[in-house]
């Protein structure tokens, strides 16, 4: 049976859809032919787009699905977003609003959120995370210090922030080399093992390289900032036996490639489907709760493309302890739930930071009242004083 992979793309009013989606149809694919070609005809054809529906929607605004041939592109996403979106991309407005993929395209996750969960022995309770803070200007063992604060309290994965790239003042393998006794003391002490997400950057054969470096090392997790690096980098990272790791994946540049309403990407294709389908096991994107514009539609498009291959859902950007009852009311606990300063600007540090998150999922699972005046003194009272009940 032949394999298609089919593609909703968004027109503003006054677009004539029909005849954009089948200049996509035609243009990005196999394209016209002349006379010399007529004894290729059916072959070419084979290679064809085809535009099988178009929906009215809201105020003139049109939707057109265009299906194209898996054969036409190599099974990776370089290959996928040069046909599906290349050179049209500079015809002008239209925005790709979903991509349905074939179940063995692209790069499976290796690990996703049962993965992680199995390294960390971490079962029935939403997964905690942290990032380093403050971003910049730390030495190495600056961040093993942090790292000592929050690992006694049970966090379960921190990362480095997403900006912090290869710097002298705290290099990206002084950085893991400086953490690894600490976690390895955690796992002593609890028989849980703690994941450090540490920043990939350099160029795309660095990232690699550095990759496989921190791996022998006996680095448990990485981060990669893919918009900026490339998909292709990811699935060469998720693809390589010997970076035996979760991924976990940022959304830095996701506005610049989702923000405009009639352009680019919708983010449910973008850091759902496409990251799902490039190898990430968990991606970071902005809750809808937190301190980023971000709409609940856009979210909850990102978690299904996630939950359909595996990987693991990271809401981020200003969670905090007082969100979380919120927060697990939509998701349950298959999620890993991150915080930058919800945990490292806890008012009694960050150490309390982590145990008013885990105080906050307890009283979730248990129904627990979560009204400020109910909460009896410590790290999550604290926390919601501070940032409020979200």
């Amino acid at each position: 049976m032949t394999a298609f992979i089919e593609v909703d793309y968004q027109f503003p009013a006054g677009v004539d859809a029909r005849r954009q989606a089948q200049a996509i149809a035609i243009g990005q694919t196999a394209g016209s032919w002349d006379a010399r070609f007529q004894h290729r005809e059916a072959q070419l054809r084979g290679h064809l787009g085809e535009v099988i529906a178009i929906a009215e929607l809201a105020a003139g605004r049109h939707q057109a699905t265009v299906r194209f041939p898996a054969a036409n592109v190599d099974g990776r996403l370089g290959s996928l977003l040069t046909m599906i979106f290349g050179k049209y991309s500079l015809a002008g407005p239209a925005k790709v609003t979903a991509i349905r993929l074939p179940e063995r395209f692209g790069q499976a996750p290796r690990f996703g959120l049962d993965g992680i969960r199995e390294r960390l022995g971490v079962q029935e309770r939403p997964l905690v995370m942290a990032i380093f803070k403050p971003a910049l200007g730390l030495t190495a063992a600056d961040h093993a210090a942090i790292l000592a604060e929050v690992a006694v309290a049970g966090l379960d994965v921190i990362k480095d922030d997403e900006i912090l790239p290869d710097l002298p003042m705290a290099a990206t393998l002084a950085r893991w080399e400086a953490c690894a006794p600490v976690i390895a003391a955690r796992r002593d002490q609890t028989g849980r093992d703690l994941l450090y997400a540490v920043n990939l950057s350099g160029n795309a054969q660095q990232v690699q390289t550095l990759a496989l470096q921190l791996v022998a090392a006996g680095a448990n997790a990485l981060l990669l900032n893919v918009l900026a690096y490339g998909f292709p980098v990811l699935e060469a990272l998720a693809a390589d036996p010997d970076i035996d790791v979760p991924i976990f994946t940022h959304p830095s540049l996701a506005g610049a490639w989702c923000g405009a309403p009639d352009y680019g990407f919708a983010y449910g294709a973008l850091l759902g489907t496409l990251m799902a389908y490039g190898g990430a096991d968990a991606v970071l994107y902005p809750a809808h709760y937190g301190s980023l514009p971000f709409a609940a539609a856009d979210e909850w498009a990102i978690v299904a493309a996630l939950r359909a291959r595996g990987v693991a859902p990271v809401p981020s950007a200003g969670v905090h302890p007082g969100m979380v009852g919120r927060i697990l009311d939509d998701y349950g606990t298959e999620v890993i739930l991150n915080a930058g300063t919800g945990i490292m600007d806890h008012p009694q540090g960050p150490a309390s930071g982590v145990l008013a998150f885990h105080e906050a999922i307890e009283r979730w699972q248990h129904a627990a009242p979560r009204a400020l005046e109910d909460l009896p003194a410590g790290p999550l009272r604290a926390a919601v004083e501070k940032w409020g009940q979200g």
